[in-house]
């Protein structure tokens, strides 16, 4: 569906432009983490975005970018557009942290919130780029971005080589970050097992994966507001992350909250809670096999919701 080529071209095209993250190894938990929270733009959205806006032509450049975020992905296509001066227009939910619509607009993109969440602020981007002529740059349902998310999975064989652990966990939203490290992974004799994990309070895709069906789903508010929002019906991830993909768990909004803590305590990296899941994952025993890689996709929290989150959990600020 994405043919390889596509990725190593990412890969080219992305060289110089995003930063190369760094692994570390906690022997005491046998844990391999990548902090993708340390990117440019502080998400591994960046690459995505990017590839996505940079493999477009440029008269689709000229006619204007639009997407749909909650701030991460957004805050990529702007910085992308930056570069080949293209004006961008983000929808965000009028639920978004200050924060990220802060950092969208600081670099330079048009931010128009929508009142209701992030499923709805999608549906109107989309219907506005068709109807005013813009280029639509789509979070997750694209083969470009799907292939820029797999630098990330590219980067760890050439960071982990041997391939080290027996699996590999992955937040999930719409499924292109996933997708994008599975297609990476499978270009080992021996792939990891691939876990997805997403918060209980958001399931669309557990509910893809496991009942072929999302409609059942009911959404609430999640710390992992990342990660939030139903699947497009015709999303390429579908199929990639059901080849792909084998498991996809849920966790709580406290063990994301205590994962967030975790984070800052015994490592010192401030990780937002749409990156906090997948470490939840192993640190409230969902997943047990080791040694694990652990996939911290960003570090764009609100100030005060890390700071409240440090208190709660009681892990000391500084």
């Amino acid at each position: 569906m994405i043919p390889p080529e596509w990725l190593d071209a990412a890969a080219a095209r992305l060289a110089g432009r995003v930063c190369i993250t760094p692994v570390t190894y906690d022997a005491e938990l046998d844990l391999y983490l990548k902090w993708e929270n340390r990117q440019t733009t502080g998400s591994f959205k960046l690459r995505g975005a990017a590839n996505k806006v940079l493999s477009l032509q440029p008269w689709e450049r000229a006619r204007g970018l639009v997407c749909a975020s909650a701030g991460n992905h957004g805050q990529g296509v702007a910085l992308a557009a930056q570069e080949v001066a293209a004006p961008v227009i983000v929808f965000a939910s009028d639920h978004a942290t200050p924060l990220k619509l802060a950092a969208m607009r600081a670099l330079g993109a048009e931010v128009r919130t929508v009142p209701g969440g992030y499923e709805l602020a999608e549906r109107t981007a989309h219907e506005f780029a068709i109807e005013q002529g813009y280029a639509w740059v789509s979070p997750y349902n694209d083969g470009q971005v799907i292939a820029g998310q797999a630098t990330l999975g590219l980067e760890l064989l050439e960071q982990l080589s041997p391939f080290p652990a027996q699996v590999c966990l992955v937040p999930v939203g719409g499924g292109g970050l996933i997708s994008g490290i599975g297609l990476a992974l499978r270009r080992l004799p021996h792939p990891p097992r691939l876990i997805g994990v997403q918060s209980q309070a958001s399931a669309f895709f557990h509910g893809l994966f496991h009942r072929g069906t999302q409609a059942d789903v009911i959404e609430t508010e999640s710390l992992a507001d990342g990660l939030s929002g139903a699947v497009e019906a015709d999303a390429l991830t579908i199929p990639l992350v059901r080849s792909l993909v084998d498991d996809l768990v849920l966790v709580s909004e406290e063990q994301i909250g205590q994962a967030v803590a975790f984070a800052w305590q015994r490592y010192g990296e401030v990780i937002e809670g749409s990156a906090a899941v997948a470490l939840a994952a192993v640190l409230c025993g969902q997943v047990m096999a080791r040694p694990a890689l652990v996939v911290l996709t960003g570090g764009n929290i609100q100030p005060e919701t890390h700071l409240a989150l440090l208190q709660r959990y009681g892990a000391a600020a500084s």
